[in-house]
């Protein structure tokens, strides 16, 4: 598994942004957000319980990413169109507007290494990236055991001052002086 200070691998896949096939669906490469920081979330399958309380969880703090220079982005193994038909018939799905990939040949989940060795879907991981292409931050979960958005933000908020920030740090507070 890639992880801090591996270089995040290219990609090119398609991104949804909401469920009409000819206005939200594009494109994206990990050129697509350069000189940006990244949050990249995978869940490992549309259509499923606990990977819709994470997406919303998440989407509720695209705002605070963006205020952030960072850019929110959410993928799994599903396709395009199984994204799209998940965010028309999902109401908490629906008005999220943050790009969704859909790595379905398994490409930059398998880079990654963080396909589940059995069901082979994307395990629960985030990946905070910085404008450099450089990976920062890597949390990796079981199948069954949803994350804490927040704590990633709090993570961003963090790597951000480029301090030493102790145990349970929030921003706005007193980083440590070595």
């Amino acid at each position: 598994m890639l992880t801090v200070g591996d270089k995040f691998p290219a990609f090119n896949l398609t991104a949804v942004t909401g469920p009409d096939h000819n206005k939200h669906f594009a494109s994206v490469t990990n050129e697509s957000y350069k000189g940006k920081w990244l949050v990249v979330f995978f869940w490992p399958k549309d259509f499923t319980f606990v990977c819709p309380t994470e997406i919303v969880g998440y989407g509720s703090l695209e705002g605070d990413f963006k205020d952030r220079d960072a850019v929110l982005i959410g993928a799994s193994t599903d396709t395009d169109f199984v994204h799209a038909a998940w965010r028309t018939h999902h109401a908490d799905l629906n008005p999220l507007t943050f790009p969704w990939l859909a790595d379905e040949k398994r490409e930059l989940s398998t880079e990654l290494g963080i396909l589940d060795k059995n069901a082979g879907v994307a395990l629960r991981a985030t990946f905070i990236v910085d404008p450099e292409g450089i990976i920062r931050h890597v949390q990796v979960n079981d199948l069954s055991v949803g994350r804490n958005p927040q704590e990633a933000l709090r993570i961003l908020d963090a790597l951000q001052t480029d301090e030493l920030c102790p145990c349970n740090w929030q921003k706005g507070e007193n980083t440590l002086v070595a």
